[in-house]
């Protein structure tokens, strides 16, 4: 079967690629307008669907309140553990060498400097840490801002350097391009010219604002030296927003809310875990899949997805319960901080782009086990639909049908379809509540918040339709539509201040 579709993409590359783009634009719209024209030819069919979707989103807030409550109980346990004691029970303790590539561009110096300094404070030999600075050639001040970095933080680590990815043709400029052009100069620096020993390394790709946890190394480098499998991991902290979570406005801080529990819950969900952010993984690894890519914008589930075939689906992405913070999106000013925020659910929104060619290779890639690669793809095209459409079905979908077809309004279906829908959502505001107290008892400092911010922090909530819509629901759906018309996203930095 992969040989028929091998000849096929080969023979027709680009019809191929266009109407694997097309897939995910034609069902999210489809999906979307469903009650326009449902109501019309399938009322009763659509009203059925309306009512087990709502009580699909009932099953998934409850399922995210368990998987975040039982991963939140997992990090406690592990963030208060001493991983450097653990280490020293086995032969060779710090046997590990550890590349962190951070990937920056237009980068405050202080920014990137605040995330070295808490580097500095690993509880794991900082000899054994080696920083790459992954500069981009066209940033003007780059190289100052660079050699102060070197200047300031040389002695500290095993070593800390800079590269300067130029332009290159054929490239799409952005993280993943920039991260490849890094470390394949690391790899030569560190391994081919240096004493590093491939079999003993690993290597992050950290965002400019990532505050790992002291242990964070110490705990990677036990998970890493017990793994017999190791050449074939990732391993994924929980990436929480909580770096300036009580400075940005509310709308950024419900959507970091929401982003903080599904990444941390995705820890105990065994496949549904991938790559995101900042992640480590095996350095032999990513030399022996080339690195990443260069010609993609999103490179986290990329890596992840080019490993998993290239090793047959041997790979796997190992969860590290500790957790590791960045900024929420935030400029200077209200309105410059959600255009901010905009732009970078559009970037990550983007991730839809990666999805022909991740169903491609589920087609055409030969012997990797088909339930597992069929699990993890239908996961990731199912959160790829859902994204642009659960608001429309969710928020508007009853009600447009008694604006399309007022006659079936009259039926007893259609009489009860908003109170029933109303009734079911109703029980996902408890499973709400239950999410805003666990997340807000996790944010650092919230026992010295003022009184007012306490008593405000729930009633921000109210303002969850229209957040949902404008700062998750839209950009996903332009996303979409955008890939439908082959019209190419440019990748834009966000704003960190």
């Amino acid at each position: 079967m992969t040989n028929f579709f091998d000849k096929l993409f080969k023979k027709y590359p680009i019809k191929t690629r266009r109407l694997l783009e097309l897939f995910p634009g034609v069902v999210v719209w489809t999906i979307i307008l469903s009650p326009v024209w449902g109501s019309i030819f399938f009322p009763s069919f659509l009203a059925y669907f309306i009512l087990f979707f709502d009580i699909y989103w009932l099953y998934k807030s409850l399922s995210l309140l368990i998987t975040a409550w039982v991963a939140n109980s997992r990090i406690k346990k592990d963030e208060e553990k001493n991983w450097t004691l653990e280490l020293k029970k086995l032969k060779a303790p710090f046997l590990t060498h550890h590349v962190l590539i951070i990937p920056n561009y237009k980068e405050l110096v202080e920014k990137i400097s605040l995330t070295l300094e808490t580097l500095t404070k690993q509880s794991y030999p900082l000899k054994n840490l080696h920083i790459v600075l992954a500069m981009e050639k066209r940033e003007e001040d780059g190289k100052q801002k660079a050699n102060k970095l070197i200047k300031k933080f040389e002695n500290k680590f095993g070593s800390i350097f800079a590269t300067y990815h130029p332009d290159i043709d054929g490239e799409v400029k952005g993280k993943s391009s920039n991260e490849a052009y890094a470390g394949r100069v690391a790899y030569k620096k560190l391994f081919v010219d240096g004493k590093l020993d491939l079999d003993y390394a690993t290597v992050s790709s950290v965002d400019a604002d990532s505050i790992f946890h002291k242990e964070y190394f110490s705990y990677l480098s036990y998970k890493f030296m017990t793994d017999s499998d190791r050449y074939h991991r990732f391993w994924q902290s929980a990436v929480v927003y909580y770096n300036n979570i009580w400075a940005v406005p509310a709308p950024i801080r419900i959507i970091s809310f929401f982003g903080t529990l599904w990444r941390t819950a995705l820890l105990v969900q065994g496949d549904r875990l991938i790559t995101h952010a900042t992640y480590s993984l095996s350095f032999k690894l990513l030399k022996n899949i080339d690195f990443w890519d260069a010609d993609v914008i999103p490179e986290d589930y990329r890596i992840f997805f080019k490993a998993f075939f290239k090793t047959k689906g041997r790979v796997y992405v190992e969860p590290l319960y500790i957790r590791t913070s960045l900024d929420a999106a935030l400029s200077k000013g209200y309105i410059r901080s959600l255009k901010n925020k905009y732009s970078q659910e559009r970037r990550w929104s983007w991730g839809v782009s990666d999805d022909p060619l991740f169903i491609k290779w589920f087609l055409t890639v030969p012997n990797v086990p088909l339930f597992r690669k069929t699990i993890i793809i239908y996961h990731v095209l199912l959160d790829h639909i859902l994204w642009p459409t659960n608001w429309f079905i969710v928020t508007i979908a009853a009600n447009v049908m008694a604006l399309f077809n007022p006659v079936f309004t009259r039926t007893a279906l259609g009489f009860s379809l908003p109170q029933i829908a109303g009734s079911i959502l109703s029980f996902c505001l408890l499973a709400l509540i239950a999410m805003m107290i666990l997340e807000y008892k996790t944010r650092p400092n919230h026992e010295k918040l003022p009184l007012y911010k306490k008593l405000l922090f729930p009633l921000e909530f109210i303002l969850m339709p229209i957040v949902g819509f404008f700062l998750s629901s839209l950009p996903a759906l332009i996303s979409h539509t955008s890939l439908m018309f082959d019209k190419r996203l440019e990748y834009k930095v966000t704003e960190k201040v």
